[in-house]
């Protein structure tokens, strides 16, 4: 499939906004998700991956989380509180005739499917040690009321906050500006910033404010005009969520050695960065970027991992930091509009991140340091 059909899908994902190229783009490599395997320990390593927008009010987060909710077969929509006393997990309550029985809350109810969660950063405190088991192990450990058992919550969490505060502050971490605990963080694959620039006095682009204002009037109005989005016929709800369900159960890829030392080498990379985020660079961020990168090859109707998708997952990880030295300059998620000839692109954004990791078109060291061989190859097991 060309990166130009992929992008005509991409920008059918909440047509409702405008541009917004790179949040269209991991929300839908989070709905697709990877392939989950078993370890040589037996443990079951999961393959839904989690999705996070931390942005100003107005940024289109709420809408976002709706439609990845529609998109799903199966879906619980709530907020941080709950709308009931189960809250995200479960509850014991007591019936009328005396005995225990356990209320489900919206990560069990959600199981197969997706829970959206809104205000992610007012859980309750009682949420937030099991929530890590939900996420990560994709179940939950109850003892409560002489009630022993475990219950299932295989979903892919999308969450959503407003940043602490006045607004986002660019010198604090993303774990201090959310209020969110770095495990908590880590669980997520993709973590992504909407900032409103003009309000940081960042110097947003008028030319974008004008493209975002025209496609509302539009679908208020029915205004004439060309989309900002690619020429393409929108699909219909259910056509799009009859293709996430057919690319999820009908292929399996396999990572392909260059796309492996394309991964290690921006894991590497990240670790050794002195301004990356303590909560973003642990051992999950590599297994992120490898269901990512596997959920781009479904996207892409492929059975293999290229480096195309390794590319492409670096810059939709790279999103969460407001300063990519990968990519040359800022990359601003809400503002990303998309290319009008992006196979054409493509081999520049590839050179520039490859030259950035130090490694060639196969995965290659470009400098070798040491006589130790490449990371890739010693790690390539989590491939």
């Amino acid at each position: 499939m060309p990166l130009k059909a992929r992008d005509e899908i991409v920008a059918m994902a909440c047509p409702s906004l405008a541009g917004m190229y790179l949040v269209k783009l991991g929300l839908l490599l989070t709905l697709i998700g990877g392939v989950s395997h078993t370890d040589a320990s037996s443990m079951r390593v999961r393959g839904e991956s989690h999705l996070l927008l931390v942005g100003d009010a107005g940024t289109g987060k709420s809408a976002l989380l709706r439609h990845a909710a529609r998109l799903s077969p199966r879906s619980v929509l709530t907020t941080g509180i709950g709308a009931t006393s189960a809250g995200l997990t479960c509850t014991a309550i007591r019936e009328p005739g005396g005995e225990w029985m356990l209320e489900a809350g919206a990560l069990v109810l959600a199981d197969g499917g997706v829970c959206a969660i809104d205000e992610f950063d007012s859980i309750r405190e009682h949420d937030r040690g099991a929530i890590h088991e939900a996420m990560e192990q994709q179940t939950l450990s109850v003892a409560k009321a002489g009630l022993v058992c475990k219950l299932r919550t295989k979903c892919s969490v999308f969450a959503a906050c407003n940043p602490k505060g006045k607004g986002y502050d660019h010198d604090r971490s993303i774990s201090v500006n959310t209020g969110l605990p770095s495990p908590l963080l880590s669980r997520f694959d993709v973590v992504l910033l909407l900032l409103d620039k003009s309000r940081a006095g960042g110097g947003r682009s008028e030319e974008h404010d004008r493209d975002v204002a025209q496609h509302i009037l539009r679908e208020a109005c029915g205004e004439e005009g060309p989309p900002p989005e690619p020429d393409a016929a929108t699909w219909p709800l259910e056509k799009m969520r009859a293709y996430v369900e057919f690319v999820r159960g009908s292929f399996r890829p396999s990572v392909t050695p260059p796309a492996q030392r394309a991964i290690v080498a921006y894991y590497s990379h990240q670790r050794q960065a002195d301004t990356t985020s303590e909560a973003r660079t642990t051992i999950r961020l590599l297994e992120s970027a490898v269901r990512l990168a596997q959920a781009h090859a479904r996207l892409m109707f492929r059975e293999e991992v290229t480096l195309l998708d390794a590319i492409y997952v670096i810059v939709v990880l790279e999103s969460s930091t407001l300063h990519s030295r990968l990519a040359g300059g800022s990359i601003c998620a809400l503002t990303s509009m998309f290319d009008e000839t992006p196979d054409a692109t493509y081999p520049l954004l590839r050179d520039k991140i490859l030259d950035s990791l130090g490694i060639d078109a196969e995965g290659r060291p470009l400098r070798q340091e040491g006589g130790g061989g490449y990371p890739g190859e010693r790690l390539g097991g989590y491939m």
